[in-house]
């Protein structure tokens, strides 16, 4: 019998999608205090549809013992990814199969396009509505301007955090591809593509190309808005931004955009709030 080879716990994790996923493309950190924001009381639970990692609902729970979030995705390895966490469930599931209460519900990272058909996106915002609590909110987002059905790419460079998670990579470069690789205006259908390349002095020490593909409808805020309003909500808002101040103690102050008074960059993302 030959002995098992040895391990050099030295020797760091080799990073995954999932990883660069969450250090390039996401922003919980903001999320989360724009949420309670835009709630306007106290909300303690969180449904994080589309949920991905679930790195949002992890965070949201981490607010203290009276907070919990329910993430869900058709995707049990992503759930999986965070590992477990005392006050966040996790299902493995159809969005409109989910049925736990929320105040506030978030369908991030332009998600919302799942749904390719009007009458889909209906019915999925209506059975997001009937799991609010009163006075609850739900919160999507989306992109456009006149770029929106460009092809292209666009590049981003981060750094990896001096984070335990990610002990042995502090200080690399990532390099973030965002590619537009399809994209019809007249069915408002797009392809957006993820890539990810790690790099140390210029050497690169991973690439994942086509790490993450999408086939999304994309979706114009009046049509949001429109199907909001079939699907039930009271009102809906938009914000150009999460936070317009945020105070000492992390609380976020958010105005919605005034219909007729506000301008939108040529190129935004904006979060389309519905209240029940």
């Amino acid at each position: 019998m030959t002995d098992a080879p040895a391990t050099d716990a030295s020797i760091p994790r080799e990073l995954t999608p999932h990883d660069l996923y969450e250090l390039c493309v996401q922003s919980p950190a903001h999320l989360v205090p724009f949420l309670r924001a835009v709630h306007g009381h106290d909300p303690r639970l969180l449904g994080e549809d589309f949920a991905g990692t679930a790195a949002l609902s992890h965070l949201w729970a981490d607010q203290g013992e009276n907070h919990h979030a329910v993430a869900v995705d058709l995707d049990a390895n992503a759930l999986a990814f965070r590992g477990v966490h005392p006050r966040v469930t996790t299902h493995c599931q159809d969005v409109r199969d989910a049925s736990d209460p929320a105040d506030a519900i978030f369908v991030g990272n332009f998600s919302i396009g799942y749904w390719h058909t009007r009458a889909d996106l209906v019915a999925y915002l209506t059975h997001a509505r009937s799991r609010l609590n009163p006075g609850g909110v739900f919160v999507c987002d989306t992109y456009g301007g006149e770029s929106a059905f460009l092809l292209g790419d666009v590049h981003r460079d981060h750094w990896i955090p001096d984070d335990p998670r990610y002990a042995g990579h502090a200080g690399k470069r990532i390099r973030y591809t965002w590619e537009q690789r399809a994209a019809d205006p007249i069915t408002g259908r797009v392809t957006d593509v993820l890539h990810f390349r790690v790099e140390r002095a210029g050497v690169i020490e991973q690439e994942f190309f086509d790490a993450f593909v999408y086939e999304w409808r994309l979706w114009s805020i009046t049509e949001i808005r429109d199907a909001m309003d079939d699907a039930g909500f009271n009102t809906t808002e938009v914000y150009a931004k999460t936070a317009d101040a945020i105070d000492d103690e992390g609380n976020a102050y958010v105005l919605p955009i005034e219909d007729g008074e506000d301008e939108l960059d040529d190129s935004y993302i904006v979060l389309i709030a519905g209240r029940g």
